[in-house]
């Protein structure tokens, strides 16, 4: 069992989306707490009133742990998908089905002890500050129609003070810093070679 994390930014999409295309569904199953948001009603507020999406509480962390061991026991999961502040939007059956290796990414993959003292290998994407908010800069506006205000205003007020608190201290826990300064396709391949040798000898 892999778990993946890095700062809002860092590069966790692209490179989940990399591995998916490396590996068969049989071989590799990757599981995101993206997809085990709370609903918007269960959110925490700041003292701003603004809802705070980048804490731990904004994530059902024991249901991730749950339906992880069900996975491990060989059964498929299925939920509904997380619909990221669209009303609109009409929320999928996602299934995540079982596999030799099971890809945890997340925010908190590390922060929860029921899910980090199940990982095999811990893998921190590391991304300087300046990248991280123009990226974030980037997906809020383009993706999400957030306003640059409130981009700027989440990132101050929500996404720093949690990498720090949250994130950043488990960076010396991991047994692979992956940097995606410039790009991470040097540390996937590492991570590729590694996880098709491991799938050779479960074979």
């Amino acid at each position: 069992m892999i778990g993946i994390t890095g700062g809002s930014g860092s590069g966790k999409t692209s490179l989940i989306s990399d591995l998916r295309n490396r590996f068969t569904e049989a071989e590799l199953s990757i599981i995101s707490q993206d997809d085990y948001y709370k609903p918007r009603a269960e959110q925490l507020f700041d003292e701003s009133g603004v809802q705070n999406f980048d804490l731990p509480h904004s994530i059902d962390l024991l249901a991730f742990a749950e339906e992880v061991h069900r996975l491990l026991k060989g059964e498929t999961v299925t939920r509904l998908e997380y619909a990221f502040n669209n009303p609109t939007a009409e929320a999928k059956t996602i299934t995540f089905k079982p596999a030799p290796i099971l890809l945890l990414e997340g925010l908190f993959v590390f922060h929860e002890p029921l899910i980090r003292e199940m990982l095999d290998l811990k893998v921190f994407i590391h991304t300087k500050e300046n990248l991280k908010i123009i990226r974030r800069i980037k997906r809020d506006r383009e993706e999400r129609n957030y306003p640059l205000e409130d981009v700027l205003y989440r990132y101050e007020r929500h996404v720093m003070p949690t990498f720090e608190k949250y994130i950043r201290p488990f960076q010396e826990e991991a047994d692979i810093v992956i940097n995606n300064n410039d790009s991470y396709h040097q540390g996937l391949e590492v991570l590729v070679g590694f996880l098709k040798n491991k799938i050779v000898k479960i074979a």
